[in-house]
Protein backbone atom coordinates (compact mmCIF):
# COMPACT_ATOMS: atom_id res chain seq x y z
CA UNK A 1 0.00 0.00 0.00
CA UNK A 2 2.91 2.32 0.65
CA UNK A 3 4.68 1.83 -2.86
CA UNK A 4 1.01 2.48 -3.97
CA UNK A 5 1.05 6.06 -2.66
CA UNK A 6 -1.13 5.21 0.48
CA UNK A 7 -0.41 6.67 4.21
CA UNK A 8 -1.15 4.43 6.36
CA UNK A 9 -0.09 2.67 9.61
CA UNK A 10 0.81 -1.01 10.49
CA UNK A 11 -1.16 -0.18 13.32
CA UNK A 12 -4.06 0.67 10.75
CA UNK A 13 -3.74 -2.08 8.54
CA UNK A 14 -4.36 -4.88 11.50
CA UNK A 15 -7.10 -3.01 12.37
CA UNK A 16 -8.59 -2.89 8.80
CA UNK A 17 -7.91 -6.98 8.63
CA UNK A 18 -9.47 -7.60 11.58
CA UNK A 19 -12.69 -6.14 11.00
CA UNK A 20 -12.86 -7.95 7.25
CA UNK A 21 -12.16 -11.03 9.10
CA UNK A 22 -8.65 -11.65 7.63
CA UNK A 23 -5.75 -12.87 8.86
CA UNK A 24 -2.10 -13.15 7.72
CA UNK A 25 -0.50 -16.80 7.62
CA UNK A 26 1.74 -18.52 9.97
CA UNK A 27 4.43 -20.48 9.16
CA UNK A 28 4.75 -23.59 11.48
CA UNK A 29 7.49 -26.52 11.82
CA UNK A 30 7.55 -28.86 8.39
CA UNK A 31 8.44 -32.36 9.04
CA UNK A 32 11.57 -33.46 8.62
CA UNK A 33 11.88 -35.08 4.99
CA UNK A 34 15.68 -35.59 4.15
CA UNK A 35 16.74 -39.17 3.66
CA UNK A 36 20.23 -39.39 3.87
CA UNK A 37 22.22 -41.07 2.16
CA UNK A 38 23.80 -44.45 3.56
CA UNK A 39 27.46 -44.46 1.85
CA UNK A 40 29.49 -42.12 3.26
CA UNK A 41 29.94 -38.96 1.53
CA UNK A 42 33.10 -36.34 2.10
CA UNK A 43 31.98 -33.29 0.48
CA UNK A 44 32.47 -30.10 2.40
CA UNK A 45 30.36 -27.51 3.43
CA UNK A 46 31.10 -24.70 0.75
CA UNK A 47 28.69 -22.26 2.34
CA UNK A 48 29.03 -22.27 6.06
CA UNK A 49 25.60 -21.13 6.79
CA UNK A 50 26.76 -17.62 4.74
CA UNK A 51 23.66 -17.14 1.99
CA UNK A 52 25.05 -13.53 0.69
CA UNK A 53 26.64 -13.41 -1.98
CA UNK A 54 27.58 -10.52 -4.02
CA UNK A 55 26.06 -11.59 -7.79
CA UNK A 56 24.11 -13.48 -9.09
CA UNK A 57 25.34 -16.92 -10.03
CA UNK A 58 27.58 -17.36 -6.57
CA UNK A 59 25.36 -19.88 -5.04
CA UNK A 60 22.11 -22.06 -5.74
CA UNK A 61 20.72 -23.30 -2.99
CA UNK A 62 18.48 -26.92 -3.19
CA UNK A 63 15.94 -29.03 -1.53
CA UNK A 64 12.80 -31.20 -1.89
CA UNK A 65 9.39 -30.59 0.54
CA UNK A 66 6.25 -33.14 -0.25
CA UNK A 67 2.60 -32.36 -0.30
CA UNK A 68 -0.26 -34.32 0.94
CA UNK A 69 -3.09 -35.00 -2.13
CA UNK A 70 -6.08 -36.80 -2.05
CA UNK A 71 -3.95 -39.89 -4.79
CA UNK A 72 -1.10 -39.99 -2.31
CA UNK A 73 2.28 -38.17 -1.58
CA UNK A 74 4.01 -35.68 -4.28
CA UNK A 75 7.02 -33.99 -4.12
CA UNK A 76 8.09 -30.64 -4.95
CA UNK A 77 12.24 -29.62 -5.82
CA UNK A 78 12.99 -26.13 -5.23
CA UNK A 79 16.53 -24.32 -6.75
CA UNK A 80 16.99 -20.65 -5.50
CA UNK A 81 19.54 -18.14 -6.56
CA UNK A 82 20.77 -16.67 -3.16
CA UNK A 83 21.55 -13.28 -4.32
CA UNK A 84 18.03 -12.45 -5.10
CA UNK A 85 15.80 -15.07 -3.57
CA UNK A 86 14.86 -15.65 -7.18
CA UNK A 87 13.25 -19.31 -7.93
CA UNK A 88 15.12 -20.07 -10.75
CA UNK A 89 14.28 -24.48 -11.07
CA UNK A 90 11.45 -26.29 -9.84
CA UNK A 91 9.71 -29.64 -10.48
CA UNK A 92 6.71 -30.90 -8.85
CA UNK A 93 6.41 -34.94 -9.84
CA UNK A 94 4.74 -37.63 -7.65
CA UNK A 95 8.15 -39.30 -6.98
CA UNK A 96 11.28 -38.62 -5.74
CA UNK A 97 13.46 -40.35 -7.79
CA UNK A 98 16.73 -38.18 -8.87
CA UNK A 99 16.22 -38.12 -12.49
CA UNK A 100 12.03 -37.63 -12.10
CA UNK A 101 12.29 -34.79 -9.67
CA UNK A 102 15.61 -32.79 -8.37
CA UNK A 103 17.42 -33.59 -11.72
CA UNK A 104 14.51 -31.81 -13.77
CA UNK A 105 14.78 -28.64 -11.02
CA UNK A 106 18.15 -28.66 -11.46
CA UNK A 107 17.93 -28.94 -15.74
CA UNK A 108 15.41 -26.11 -15.55
CA UNK A 109 17.83 -24.11 -13.49
CA UNK A 110 20.43 -24.56 -15.89
CA UNK A 111 18.55 -23.87 -19.11
CA UNK A 112 17.46 -20.30 -17.73
CA UNK A 113 20.63 -19.36 -16.93
CA UNK A 114 22.00 -21.29 -20.25
CA UNK A 115 23.48 -17.45 -21.69
CA UNK A 116 24.83 -16.84 -18.02
CA UNK A 117 28.41 -17.10 -16.78
CA UNK A 118 28.40 -20.07 -13.93
CA UNK A 119 32.13 -19.69 -13.52
CA UNK A 120 32.50 -20.44 -9.46
CA UNK A 121 28.55 -21.59 -8.77
CA UNK A 122 28.33 -23.19 -5.87
CA UNK A 123 25.25 -25.51 -5.60
CA UNK A 124 24.31 -26.18 -2.07
CA UNK A 125 21.76 -28.80 -0.59
CA UNK A 126 21.35 -31.27 2.37
CA UNK A 127 22.84 -34.78 2.34
CA UNK A 128 19.48 -36.22 0.94
CA UNK A 129 19.95 -39.60 -0.82
CA UNK A 130 18.89 -37.18 -4.52
CA UNK A 131 21.29 -35.40 -4.15
CA UNK A 132 24.24 -36.72 -3.19
CA UNK A 133 23.58 -39.44 -5.65
CA UNK A 134 26.01 -40.44 -8.29
CA UNK A 135 23.89 -39.48 -11.82
CA UNK A 136 23.00 -35.93 -9.45
CA UNK A 137 26.78 -35.40 -8.61
CA UNK A 138 28.31 -36.31 -11.94
CA UNK A 139 25.24 -33.54 -13.63
CA UNK A 140 26.93 -30.95 -11.04
CA UNK A 141 30.26 -31.35 -12.10
CA UNK A 142 29.67 -31.91 -16.37
CA UNK A 143 27.56 -28.39 -15.85
CA UNK A 144 30.90 -27.43 -14.01
CA UNK A 145 28.82 -26.65 -10.47
CA UNK A 146 30.83 -27.05 -6.94
CA UNK A 147 28.93 -29.59 -5.10
CA UNK A 148 28.47 -28.36 -1.41
CA UNK A 149 26.33 -29.91 1.02
CA UNK A 150 25.68 -29.56 4.69
CA UNK A 151 25.44 -31.91 7.84
CA UNK A 152 23.15 -34.41 7.95
CA UNK A 153 19.53 -33.45 10.08
CA UNK A 154 20.51 -29.61 10.30
CA UNK A 155 18.23 -27.52 8.73
CA UNK A 156 19.92 -24.07 9.35
CA UNK A 157 22.86 -25.73 7.28
CA UNK A 158 20.38 -25.00 4.52
CA UNK A 159 18.41 -22.13 5.86
CA UNK A 160 17.16 -20.83 2.92
CA UNK A 161 16.44 -23.83 1.05
CA UNK A 162 14.32 -24.31 3.93
CA UNK A 163 12.86 -20.84 3.98
CA UNK A 164 11.66 -21.30 0.72
CA UNK A 165 9.72 -24.65 1.54
CA UNK A 166 8.35 -23.12 4.42
CA UNK A 167 6.94 -20.39 2.16
CA UNK A 168 5.78 -22.70 -0.16
CA UNK A 169 3.69 -24.64 2.07
CA UNK A 170 2.32 -21.82 4.04
CA UNK A 171 1.58 -19.88 0.96
CA UNK A 172 0.22 -21.99 -1.16
CA UNK A 173 -0.56 -25.65 0.00
CA UNK A 174 -1.66 -24.99 3.29
CA UNK A 175 -4.16 -22.33 1.89
CA UNK A 176 -6.08 -25.15 0.70
CA UNK A 177 -7.85 -28.45 2.70
CA UNK A 178 -7.32 -30.62 0.20
CA UNK A 179 -5.30 -31.14 -3.14
CA UNK A 180 -6.87 -34.00 -6.01
CA UNK A 181 -3.47 -34.66 -7.80
CA UNK A 182 -0.34 -34.00 -7.94
CA UNK A 183 -0.96 -32.64 -11.91
CA UNK A 184 -2.93 -29.98 -9.47
CA UNK A 185 0.06 -28.88 -7.34
CA UNK A 186 2.33 -28.55 -10.07
CA UNK A 187 0.22 -26.81 -11.87
CA UNK A 188 -0.84 -24.27 -8.75
CA UNK A 189 3.17 -24.21 -8.22
CA UNK A 190 3.81 -22.96 -11.38
CA UNK A 191 1.25 -19.92 -10.60
CA UNK A 192 3.13 -19.44 -7.26
CA UNK A 193 6.57 -19.57 -8.63
CA UNK A 194 5.59 -16.65 -11.10
CA UNK A 195 4.00 -14.72 -8.05
CA UNK A 196 6.76 -15.06 -5.87
CA UNK A 197 9.71 -14.13 -8.52
CA UNK A 198 7.40 -11.19 -9.75
CA UNK A 199 5.36 -10.00 -6.82
CA UNK A 200 5.79 -10.73 -3.50
CA UNK A 201 7.81 -9.03 -0.83
CA UNK A 202 10.64 -10.34 0.68
CA UNK A 203 11.59 -8.97 3.81
CA UNK A 204 15.50 -9.85 3.04
CA UNK A 205 15.23 -7.24 -0.03
CA UNK A 206 13.51 -4.78 2.02
CA UNK A 207 10.22 -5.65 1.47
CA UNK A 208 10.60 -5.39 -2.46
CA UNK A 209 9.79 -7.71 -5.15
CA UNK A 210 13.16 -9.18 -6.16
CA UNK A 211 12.66 -8.13 -9.95
CA UNK A 212 11.85 -4.62 -9.25
CA UNK A 213 15.52 -4.09 -7.79
CA UNK A 214 18.53 -3.70 -9.32
CA UNK A 215 21.82 -6.10 -8.57
CA UNK A 216 23.53 -3.13 -6.49
CA UNK A 217 20.65 -2.32 -4.57
CA UNK A 218 20.03 -6.15 -3.79
CA UNK A 219 23.46 -6.94 -2.66
CA UNK A 220 23.05 -3.72 -0.46
CA UNK A 221 19.85 -4.88 1.35
CA UNK A 222 21.31 -8.15 1.74
CA UNK A 223 24.33 -6.65 3.24
CA UNK A 224 22.92 -4.64 5.75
Amino acid sequence: MARAGWQISRDQVARLMRKAGLAGVVRGRNPRTTMADKLPDHRPDLVNRQFSVDAPNRLWVADTTYVHTTSGLCYTAFITDAFCRKIIGWSTRATMRTDALPLEALEHALLGAQEQALDGLVHHSDRGAQYVSIRYTDYLAQAGLAASVGSAGDAYDNALAETVNGLYKTELIYARPAWPSATEVEFQTMNWVHWCNTSRLHEALAYKPQQSLKPTTIWHRLST
